[in-house]
């Protein structure tokens, strides 16, 4: 093979970040793993029954490219009644993934800038890049709390889009009232596009979701299935915003993912009614143990939602830290990975007690060696 059959944008697309990670992961025997970003819980039944239905069905081919129509119904009505905007429509997508990539190659030109909170979720710099955009970073540190005025002046002539992830991945944060207005409002004011990835918005633990499109009606949503209902591997999501925006989306789907798979669109139908308070309830249970079990050696911020701490390091290097951690047998993720600084490290306490209850013990212990 020839370098020169690679395309440019590629090398620009760095993922050894977390390839790092799991080399040296590849050496752990009996891991005590922390670093899924995924629920630990599995499918709920009816939704699985629901699948093998449509599937004997014979909801096999195609569907129409924007979704079936009683999904679409089901979540469109939901939208009417949070947001009763009237040029509001929803399209499902192939996974909030799908849904981030329509929205990045329907709105970007070459040297367009995208304004991101760091940490932020590695995808937003990665698909950034590979449609041609920039991504202008702005710190949260070390509260991870949005920093208005730092965002009006990041705004320039190239800034086209600002993307907020509450809750937030790696951090948990939970943007407040204040930070999501000031956020809509910034956008409305200087006609950028706002994008809010909601993909945790049935984890928030300490208070209401709050979306940014109740204050201003051109905010892109994207949102899905995946983590409230333990659907990662059956990519499906939904977008919702401005229909002029939301129709160039579907065209570019028509010649890219097609549709969201058929027969999981009909067990969607049945997600969509199944309550998932229960594991949420359950979640929140799991944040408050393993936070108060890191209490006397970490420093934790954010942690308000989704299923993510982002502890700062108590010695050395986030890397440093998660290396050590590693070679004890426990498996997180460096906060370089999510951030142009390498102070903290991720943990996802999507996982049985017990194994939170190890994780712990082992991050106690490593916190002491430079106590």
């Amino acid at each position: 093979m020839s370098e020169r059959w690679i395309a440019d944008r590629m090398h620009k697309i760095d993922a050894s970040g977390i390839r790092k990670v799991f080399d040296l992961a590849a050496t752990m025997k009996n891991p005590v793993n922390l670093s899924i970003g995924q629920p630990h819980f599995d499918t709920p039944e009816p939704i699985k029954k629901a699948l093998e239905k449509a599937v004997e069905e014979g909801r096999n081919a195609y569907s129409q490219t924007q979704g079936i129509k009683p999904l679409l119904e089901k979540v469109q009505a939901s939208i009417d009644t949070e947001y009763g905007h009237a040029d509001r429509k929803v399209f499902i997508t192939s996974g909030t993934s799908g849904g981030l990539m329509l929205t990045l190659s329907a709105l970007l030109n070459p040297g367009d800038e995208v304004i991101v909170f760091d940490p932020y979720f590695v995808m937003y710099k990665h698909l950034t890049t590979l449609v041609g955009g920039v991504v202008r970073p702005i710190s949260t540190y070390p509260d991870f709390r949005i920093p208005l005025d730092k965002v009006r002046e990041a705004i320039n002539e190239r800034t086209k889009l600002i993307i907020l992830n509450s809750p937030c991945n790696p951090t948990g944060h939970v943007a407040s009232e204040e930070e999501v207005r000031g956020l809509a409002e910034i956008a409305r004011e200087h006609d950028v596009a706002l994008l809010s990835d909601e993909i945790y918005r049935s984890f928030c633990f300490d208070g209401s979701f709050i979306s940014p499109a109740r204050y201003h009606d051109q905010t892109i949503v994207i949102d899905g299935f995946s983590k409230s209902h333990s659907m990662t591997g059956w990519r499906i999501g939904w977008c919702h915003g401005p229909e002029p925006i939301m129709q160039q989306m579907i065209k570019l789907q028509q010649f890219t993912f097609v549709c969201a798979p058929h027969p999981v669109q009909w067990a969607a139908c049945t997600a969509w009614d199944v309550d998932i308070s229960d594991r949420v309830s359950d979640y929140r249970r799991k944040r408050d143990l393993l936070r108060a079990a890191l209490a006397d050696n970490f420093e934790i911020s954010g942690a308000g939602g989704a299923f993510y701490m982002f502890p700062r390091a108590p010695w050395g290097t986030g890397t440093e830290f998660v290396k050590k951690a590693i070679e004890n047998e426990l498996l997180i993720i460096p906060g370089n990975v999510f951030s142009g600084q390498d102070s903290h490290f991720r943990i996802s306490y999507a996982a049985p007690d017990e194994t939170l209850q190890k994780g712990a013990e082992i991050l106690n212990k490593l916190a002491r060696l430079h106590a």
